[in-house]
């Protein structure tokens, strides 16, 4: 079997395109890599690569990514509604197929390790790879963010996994580990009232009693007018989508806020979206096997 390793590397920058492309251009000419698709946002100033390749491939797309980010992404003067410690903030490495969540944390490992010695920027390992306990979760590595992160990096509870233990002077830190499959998933509330998105958010995130695999937080989409509960499911299969959004949907309309939109970031395992169409089909004895597009790959 084909060993297949998916890399959803997020930088900060949403705003400049020319600046996007390029660094997808880099991505997309390293060896051994297949880049699937590029999602930005202009208010939260951030794009998301979805790349794929064996071991070697994830080495080479990161490398190229960071030597194309990095002259690109001066976080002294980035602003955006997302949080971010990093000009390229996060580098999640996901076992897909021929590769196990052991083997991914080996590789990030290694490729935290090339990237601070290239690059000298600070590397923490969260989620599956974290060297402590207290390092697993994202958000407590990003709390403070770039502003910050000089005066946190003097704790040493804070000291980095690789590289300097001070922050690069306009790249930050990065965040780098293997982890599940996990599906970015934003609902736009009709109003601009962000106070009623974090109220939400704080209602269905588990760190706030909510679902166990959730992560939201509320965000304000300036261009748009709108307020967004902003989404990270970590387990799908556990959490569904559609059990998300029903329930964003009744504390909504607590409000009397509709739902306007919702969107996926990136790109999302196809079972999440079947059992959305399942549930509010009603589909008895539905099967993936009853997609044609399944089938037909299936043949090849």
């Amino acid at each position: 079997m084909r060993t297949v390793i998916e890399c959803v590397p997020n930088v900060s920058e949403g705003a400049d395109r020319a600046a996007v492309e390029a660094i997808a251009a880099s991505v997309r000419s390293a060896p051994g890599v297949r880049l699937l698709d590029v999602s930005s946002d202009p208010s939260h100033n951030r794009s998301v690569l979805t790349f794929v390749g064996d071991g070697d491939g994830i080495r080479a797309g990161v490398a190229a990514l960071f030597d194309a980010a990095l002259p690109r992404i001066d976080l002294t003067r980035q602003r955006g509604e997302h949080p971010r410690v990093g000009a390229v903030d996060v580098v999640p490495i996901i076992p897909i197929r021929g590769a196990t969540l052991a083997e991914c944390v080996a590789l990030s490992r290694e490729v935290g390790a090339a990237i601070a010695d290239r690059h000298g920027v600070p590397v923490y390992l969260y989620e599956d790879s974290a060297s402590a306990e207290h390092r697993r979760n994202l958000a407590d590595i990003r709390r403070g963010e770039f502003e910050g992160l000089a005066a946190k990096m003097e704790d040493p509870r804070w000291k980095p996994d690789f590289g300097p233990e001070r922050p690069h002077a306009t790249a930050g830190a990065v965040v780098v580990g293997a982890r599940a499959p996990l599906i970015a998933y934003n609902i736009n509330l009709g109003t601009a009232d962000v106070s009623i998105a974090d109220r939400i958010a704080k209602s269905i995130r588990h760190i706030g009693g909510g679902f166990r695999y959730v992560k939201a937080m509320g965000v304000e989409l300036s261009d748009r007018k709108l307020a967004q509960v902003s989404i990270n499911m970590t387990n799908f299969k556990k959490t569904p989508l559609h059990r998300v959004f029903e329930c964003v949907r009744s504390e909504a309309a607590r409000y009397g806020v509709p739902i306007v939109g919702s969107e996926i970031v990136g790109l999302t395992p196809a079972d999440a979206l079947f059992a959305a169409a399942e549930h509010y089909l009603r589909i008895e004895k539905f099967s993936p096997d009853q997609v044609l597009e399944t089938r037909l790959l299936e043949e090849e």
